[in-house]
């Protein structure tokens, strides 16, 4: 092969002739003086004029494809299809996220209780034991006062159901609508061809669920609640490592700031919740109000609900006392009117003067947001959330503001 007098690339060059324009001779060293200037990839820009390189006869290798349009769609493609994914994980834990979120609030509105007792010199396991002691006594207090009165309601509802019929039935005017229409013979003949009883099973079932699924979400938050309040400050501390250590002294102080004010407030709530039932409870017992317990204790409750609870207890406290007479439902509407402007303008800014630094303008949109979004338990959760965007924007977003 080599008297033939080829050079060694010479082979390779009749099997790969060279193309138009390209030229013959050796590139030089990439080291050596003359040898051109190459972009960044690696490519020098005068190939693309004076032809290409014997070692590449297919041409140099084109920039990479991070400016190509079909990265880029698919790019963006699975972005959005990524965040829809998550959106639907967050719709479908929505219920769980809500239960969480719930059972937050309530230990850090019962942790200043766990450190006032604390500050009595008792350990925070045994105050923790109190204070929850004491939220499952009002529960169990709550089931005892409502329960035996639905129940006896609704069995006495169902025995005198037959003499409501007749009466209906003795009465000129549904007598005459019955000549004319036939009502009763409908009605009759709806129950005897089963579908009274088909509905009614249905919605025992749906009723039966429904109270199934509100005792094992009351149950888990109370699990979640003690969980909480036992492991409270390890938490801030974990959350407290997750920033900046030259950032961490004033989030910090932020953080607990804003957890104080979120405890008073749902402190404060339920102090004057509690004062609430209290009063009701001595003023329906003075009018001997049936179930006077049982009302006191729904008024309690409704009132944490910011706005309209303390007037659906209201209503429904009245409309019992109207049962019982005229004068007596006339007194509940003067006692409650009377004592919602008591509360408003004496217990809530006694109770909140400390905890709570929120404009009613504030409350308003806050109660009336959470409510659009979450229902009850956002009407319970705007108004602290209101207090802390209102402590971020005062201490971080102003200040930021006045130095621009």
């Amino acid at each position: 092969m080599s008297d033939s007098g080829l050079s060694p690339g010479s082979g390779i060059s009749s099997v790969f002739p060279s193309l138009p324009g390209q030229s013959e001779t050796t590139p030089e060293p990439a080291g050596s003086p003359a040898a051109p200037d190459r972009s960044r990839d690696g490519v020098n820009p005068q190939d693309h004029d004076h032809g290409m390189p014997a070692d590449r006869p297919f041409g140099l290798p084109g920039r990479p494809l991070r400016g190509n349009p079909f990265m880029f769609g698919l790019i963006g493609a699975l972005g959005v299809l990524t965040a829809w994914l998550l959106v639907q994980a967050i719709a479908s834990a929505g219920s769980a996220i809500v239960l969480i979120v719930v059972s937050l609030f309530l230990a850090i509105g019962l942790n200043p209780a766990v450190e006032a007792l604390q500050r009595r010199n008792l350990s925070r396991r045994l105050a923790i034991t109190i204070v929850f002691g004491s939220v499952i006594a009002f529960f169990v207090v709550f089931g005892l006062a409502v329960v035996p009165p639905l129940t006896e309601q609704t069995t006495g509802f169902v025995r005198q159901l037959p003499d409501y019929v007749q009466q209906l039935q003795n009465h000129p005017v549904i007598r005459s609508v019955d000549e004319r229409y036939q009502i009763l013979d409908k009605i009759q003949q709806y129950v005897a061809g089963g579908g009274l009883a088909t509905q009614m099973f249905g919605g025992l079932l749906g009723v039966a669920s429904i109270v199934i699924s509100a005792l094992f979400s009351g149950f888990t938050v109370l699990v979640l609640t003690l969980y909480f309040l036992g492991s409270l400050n390890s938490i801030k501390e974990t959350a407290y490592r997750f920033v900046p250590r030259s950032r961490r002294t004033r989030v910090r102080l932020l953080g607990d700031e804003i957890i104080n004010q979120i405890g008073g407030y749902v402190a404060g709530n339920l102090i004057i919740s509690l004062i609430a039932g209290v009063v009701t409870f001595l003023f329906l017992s003075m009018l001997k109000v049936p179930y006077a317990l049982a009302l006191a204790i729904f008024v309690a409750v409704t009132d944490l609900i910011p706005l309209v609870g303390a007037v659906i207890g209201a209503v429904v406290a009245s409309g019992v006392g109207f049962l019982a007479s005229v004068q007596v439902g006339i007194a509940c509407v003067v006692f409650f009117v009377v004592y919602q402007q008591v509360e408003n303008y004496w217990i809530s800014p006694k109770v909140f003067k400390s905890s709570v630094d929120v404009p009613p303008v504030a409350t308003i949109v806050g109660a009336l947001l959470g409510g659009a979004l979450l229902g009850i338990v956002g009407a319970l959760l705007g108004i602290p959330l209101a207090a802390a965007l209102l402590l971020l924007a005062r201490e971080v977003v102003l200040p930021r503001q006045d130095r621009l």
